[in-house]
């Protein structure tokens, strides 16, 4: 695989995971609303790491599998099953979006003053206890990271770096945003969000069901 594709390839993959309107995403959007620019981006940083840490097990982890027919039947047959599931929950949240509470307050009703470092480890912890992030890897982290893992190391650290990358530039977005104008988007935001993660669970699970079709077909 060409080094610039891998790195397309990660990005892609890491902005699906971004996209779905889990706890982390409302953690991020909700001090950004609350607290400004800085510390819903410190959130969504430490989030980069979470995944970061799933995408490492799953590639440790799966390459020792990979080579079982009836794993890859497994990966191929469920994982294209949960990433349709999973495009048609966006769907249908992209015409039926949950609405986020905007003036809501943590606790006692006081917004707790995070700073730096607390702000990056809430931002870690969200993401390794996220179930959709466990869903998400389980689902579908094997198929997709088993195009990469016989490449070259190259091949697998520029991978790597484009989900990276991907985390980063999502995080940013979405502090800038919310810190900015949050409150005024709305269920607007919240249904374009959903609108491009369902349209990315679908580009995966033809990516995944094609794969799966071709290992079928090569043997």
């Amino acid at each position: 695989m060409a080094l610039w594709l891998a790195f397309v390839q990660g990005f892609l993959f890491s902005l699906s995971l971004c996209l779905d309107l889990g706890m982390v995403n409302v953690a991020i959007i909700k001090t950004g609303v609350e607290r400004g620019f800085k510390p819903s981006f410190m959130i969504g940083f430490g989030s980069c790491f979470g995944d970061l840490t799933y995408l490492a097990l799953a590639m440790i982890g799966f390459s020792f599998v990979l080579e079982i027919t009836v794993v890859r039947w497994i990966l191929w047959i469920a994982g294209t099953i949960v990433l349709l599931l999973l495009a048609y929950k966006m769907a249908r949240e992209s015409i039926h979006p949950k609405m986020i509470d905007w003036n809501a307050r943590e606790g006692s009703g006081e917004v707790r003053q995070k700073r730096g470092l607390s702000d990056f480890l809430f931002g870690l912890g969200a993401a390794l206890s996220s179930p959709t992030v466990m869903l998400w890897f389980v689902a579908s982290a094997g198929p997709i990271v088993a195009e990469v893992h016989g490449d070259s190391r190259y091949t697998i650290a520029v991978f790597i770096a484009g989900f990276f990358t991907a985390g980063l530039v999502w995080s940013f977005g979405m502090a800038f945003l919310s810190g900015r104008a949050g409150k005024a988007l709305g269920a607007k935001f919240v249904r374009i969000i959903s609108l491009l993660s369902a349209l990315l669970f679908v580009y995966f699970a033809i990516r995944v069901f094609w794969s799966g079709l071709q290992f079928v077909l090569g043997h």
